[in-house]
């Protein structure tokens, strides 16, 4: 009997042990291996078809909809008088039950912020928000790049990264996108940037793009329509080019909560 009683502690302890309540990893979930990434631009959250109109259970229903681990969003306004005061980075998160967020304010607009900001199913970390230079010729607005650390639930570490550049005149966009470039090439972990460049694949701002980073898609489906244009403009890339392989990348056909379409890409993660 004490033999028995013996085994059953050691056989008990193993199972403590094991339980998920006892595994970080598995109360977390797991990547497989590759983590999910989104960027969209939310038009702070008002529905094109609906001038006024603040929707952000729109903008949350999509998210949870396509269920991706981390989202690069752009164009969030917190406390701004035509949102109507409210944190729309606070309340997406709490709307899409993705409890890691980081804020990036580009400029004071209407009594409160507007920005950009890192939304994440897992653990930020080292969160950084970089000023980007814009030609004072041009009249274009501030921006800045939004740039944080996940941690996956396997462990691994990876830097994301939001960006919103400027469109006014033919200079704004790759002066900031050379300040991109070169703020995050001193980056030491592998890196995930998603974002509304304002900008073609045949412009000089995304081939800079391309010059430091490996995007998700060529010939990219449109994300927006201005007037009888279909434009792609907003991407997700990644480096470096040898730690992640794109599993799939998708465009989503959503044209009620935002402008924008959101893109969406899996990525396996090399390392």
């Amino acid at each position: 009997m004490r033999l028995n009683y013996f085994f059953i502690l050691i056989f008990g302890g193993l199972l403590i042990a094991c339980s998920p309540k006892n595994n970080p990893a598995a109360t977390a979930g797991s990547t497989n291996g590759s983590v999910k990434f989104m960027t969209y631009n939310v038009h702070h959250c008002n529905p094109p078809s609906k001038p006024g109109a603040i929707d952000v259970d729109a903008i949350a229903g999509v998210i949870k909809k396509e269920n991706p681990d981390v989202v690069a969003l752009q164009e969030i306004d917190v406390n701004t008088r035509r949102s109507g005061s409210i944190n729309e980075a606070a309340l997406l998160s709490e709307k899409t039950g993705y409890r890691f967020f980081h804020f990036s304010k580009s400029i004071d607009h209407d009594g409160g912020d507007y920005g950009i900001m890192l939304l994440s199913k897992y653990p930020l970390s080292d969160m950084e928000t970089h000023k980007l230079p814009t030609d004072p010729a041009t009249g274009g607005e501030p921006r800045v790049l939004s740039v944080a650390t996940a941690q996956l639930p396997d462990g691994k570490k990876i830097r994301v990264a939001s960006v919103h550049l400027d469109f006014h005149g033919k200079t704004n966009g790759p002066l900031q996108m050379t300040e991109v470039n070169r703020v995050l090439a001193t980056e030491t972990l592998p890196v995930i940037i998603g974002g509304d460049f304002n900008a073609a694949e045949n412009s000089e701002t995304i081939q800079l793009l391309d010059k430091a980073f490996t995007r998700t898609c060529k010939h990219c489906a449109f994300t927006i329509e201005e007037g009888n244009e279909k434009l792609a403009i907003d991407f997700i890339a990644y480096k470096p080019d040898q730690v992640f392989s794109v599993l799939s990348h998708r465009v989503t056909e959503e044209d009620y909560a935002s402008d924008h379409r959101p893109v969406q890409a899996t990525l396996k993660i090399n390392f």
